[in-house]
């Protein structure tokens, strides 16, 4: 009952929202029509006892959808109720495969720009000759963009019956061959379906299938609550054919319920790596699809076996550290473990405490990565700086460290520097060290190195506990070079003695802290528009207020001391109560925003793009990036913005796609999961006529750039 109520409450919020919008900005749909219909009949009349096949023809405005049978998370399908004479009667409508639309958090099935809705209306056998059949329908749909609009209509068609059933009328008949084309099949192989509390898989036993590789594939149950409409399919071979991945709908969501639940009925569409596209009707009985008998299909960098992850997650992690994004906090670590210089024992236990930070830390994102996918979430590496709340929290948290640094507070008093990764870091011993690693990991998590690219998209694509194996061979070699400098005291020596160039170097390592600050909120910007970066800098002020006021009361004793600090305490809770605000502005389009930087022109990207422009033998570079990325704005300025990369993309007609994953795009991590990756960056070039993308290293330069423009199929 709490999940029905859950998903009718979500349902409804997503209807309500945009009407909602509208009626605050004023704006309203016009009074025209969104879908012209009209119907239109296969032959001009029809014989006494046989059949005509009449389409229902929707013309549907731009930007507008209507639904199919199933019409997936909200809507209504179209409904025709006919008025025929006395004797006729009509067959139920043959519905064409639709397409997934996604709206909002939600995904509907239905159709654009024009679809044709078939139904067969039989004629009496005692029909006479001669005579004229007025046929008439009732017409209703629910038409969708930003907000909904219920539309109907009454719509008449003459039929001639006549002796015997005259030929098709021509000018149709192109039509109708259409339509028929985006008609449904039976499927000629059996089908199996697994519903667990969160998995759905189902398997067809159709080793052709597996075999042909088709570039897509779209599983569309006939009712819904089987499966969720809105989570990611994942596609994959097994023993006896092809699966499909997805989660379980409310409706098979309990053991109890899946008792019951029989054969399920669905609609398989396939798309040809030529383009061409076959919908199947499937009937797949319960049954057993285990988990391990599915291999994601990968691609390029992501064809490694288990070692070579380990080895390219260790490595990776390794040159992680030299990523300009965690440089701040490894100078500090560096300056707490200078400071312990002539304790090597506290070095060692300080070491010990950062690895155990770094690696608890990479192990608690794999869980959560791999609970929020399970759970029918498309996400990859870095997916929480795809939340502004998130965002602005560490952004929060970079300005907090920095006044730190920059010494209007201290942390646990005294003025000590052993340690100061700011509120958590900023403790003695082993406790400072672990949170230092923490703090670390948090911040590298925009950064991506080479070797990271295939160890993650092989992580994902595994059982957990060897997905979680992947992400600690990260962790280690993350931590390796300051482990490794405090477990053994000779390395020590290389650190300069303790002494008053620390204090300067503390103040100058504020500054990088506030530039990281700055930075996070530029990616706010992008993710919640100037509402969010408003709520940001509110939440700073009375941070560095409450900061402020705990740094003056360091000094006080007494009730001025208890006064400050619980001053202190209210301003930072008020900081907190603000952070919520600064996630929960308007979200821009990404891809818009990021189509006219560089001197590269790009074009948001698309899948559908993607094919069209392959389709037309162009050759067609591919820049996966995100604001968040570290690593994608180095290329960028690097590689790709400068005077030759973009004449020679102009003198060899290349078109550029930018795939800006800075919020959470599902299309966007299909990409990625098809060339074995879960984060960006990640840059393609699909030369003309190529069957596979040439995959450019993740560090770029100019001249990489233009000797992958010279690759040939």
């Amino acid at each position: 009952m709490i999940q029905v109520f859950a998903r009718t409450l979500t349902v409804a919020l997503g209807l309500l929202a945009p009407a909602y919008a509208f009626a605050q900005s004023g704006a309203l749909p016009d009074a025209e029509a969104k879908v012209q219909a009209s119907l239109v009949a296969e032959r001009p009349g029809v014989a006494p006892g046989g059949t005509v096949t009449v389409a229902l023809n929707e013309i549907i405005r731009k930007d507008w959808h209507t639904y199919w049978v199933n019409p997936g998370d909200s809507g209504a399908p179209t409904s025709i109720t006919w008025r025929l004479p006395e004797g006729w009667s009509a067959e139920p409508i043959q519905w064409p495969y639709p397409k997934r639309l996604p709206v909002g958090p939600l995904m509907n099935f239905g159709f654009e720009n024009q679809v044709a809705l078939l139904s067969d209306l039989k004629a009496p056998a005692d029909a006479k000759p001669g005579e004229t059949a007025n046929i008439s329908a009732d017409v209703m749909w629910l038409v969708c963009s930003d907000v909904c609009v219920p539309e109907e209509t009454h719509l008449t068609l003459p039929l001639t019956v006549a002796e015997a059933a005259p030929p098709p009328d021509g000018k149709n008949a192109a039509f109708f061959t259409e339509a028929r084309a985006k008609l449904p099949h039976a499927s000629p192989w059996k089908a199996v379906y697994d519903a667990g509390d969160k998995r759905f898989a189902v398997l067809i036993e159709s080793p052709e299938i597996a075999s042909a590789k088709p570039r897509e594939v779209a599983f569309y149950p006939y009712r819904d609550g089987f499966v969720e409409a809105a989570a990611p399919q994942a596609t994959g071979t097994a023993d006896k054919g092809f699966v499909i991945q997805s989660t379980t709908g409310y409706k098979l969501a309990t053991a109890e319920k899946r008792k019951g639940a029989g054969t399920l009925q669905g609609l398989l569409v396939l798309t040809g790596a030529d383009g061409r596209i076959d919908a199947l009707n499937i009937e797949a009985e319960p049954g057993a699809v285990p988990p391990g008998s599915v291999t994601l299909s990968q691609g390029g960098e992501g064809n490694v076996g288990l070692w070579q992850a380990l080895l390219f997650a260790f490595l990776g992690g390794l040159i992680l550290n030299l990523m300009p994004c965690v440089f701040p906090v490894l100078s500090m670590k560096a300056l707490a473990l200078a400071a312990k210089r002539e304790a090597p024992h506290k070095a060692q236990v300080s070491a010990l405490a950062y690895g155990a930070g770094v690696v608890l830390s990479f192990l608690s994102l794999a869980g959560a990565l791999i609970a929020l996918r399970a759970g029918g979430s498309s996400l990859g590496w870095g997916f929480q700086l795809q939340q502004p709340l998130f965002v602005a929290a560490l952004a929060l948290l970079m300005f907090g460290i920095g006044l730190n640094l920059s010494g209007l507070y201290e942390v646990g008093g005294g003025g000590r520097v052993a340690n100061l990764g700011g509120a958590l870091a900023g403790k003695e011993g082993a406790a400072g060290s672990f949170f230092t690693g923490v703090l670390a990991v948090a911040v590298a998590t925009p950064c991506t190195a080479p070797f990271m690219g295939a160890a993650m998209g092989y992580a994902l694509t595994v059982s957990p506990a060897i997905s979680l194996a992947v992400f600690a061979a990260l962790g280690l070699g993350f931590a390796s070079p300051f482990m490794l400098l405090g477990l053994w005291p000779r390395a020590l020596r290389i650190l300069p003695r303790p002494g008053a160039w620390m204090t300067t170097l503390r103040q100058v390592l504020a500054f990088p802290m506030y530039g990281a600050a700055i930075w996070l909120v530029w990616v706010l910007s992008l993710q919640a528009g100037s509402d969010g970066v408003l709520a940001a800098l509110a939440a700073a002020l009375v941070l560095s207020f409450g900061l402020w006021i705990y740094g003056r009361s360091q000094s006080a004793e007494g009730r001025s001391r208890t006064l400050g600090f619980a001053t202190a305490a209210v301003a930072v809770l008020g900081a907190i109560v603000l952070l919520p605000l600064a996630g929960a502005g308007a979200r821009p389009s990404a891809s818009a925003a990021a189509a006219s930087d560089g001197a590269v022109s790009y074009e948001p990207f698309s899948a559908a793009k993607l094919a069209s422009l392959r389709e037309e033998g162009r050759p067609v570079f591919v820049n996966a990036t995100a604001a968040w990325c570290i690593t994608c704005l180095v290329n960028e300025k690097v590689a790709l913005s400068s005077g030759r990369v973009a004449d020679a993309f102009s003198a060899r007609k290349v078109a550029a796609l930018k795939a800006d994953w800075t919020n959470q795009d599902s299309e966007i991590t299909a990409l990625l999961a098809g060339q074995g990756r879960s984060g960006v960056p990640l840059y393609l070039y699909y030369a003309p006529g190529a069957d596979k993308p040439a995959v450019l290293p993740q560090l770029l330069t100019e001249s990489t750039v233009l000797a992958a423009l010279d690759t040939r199929p």
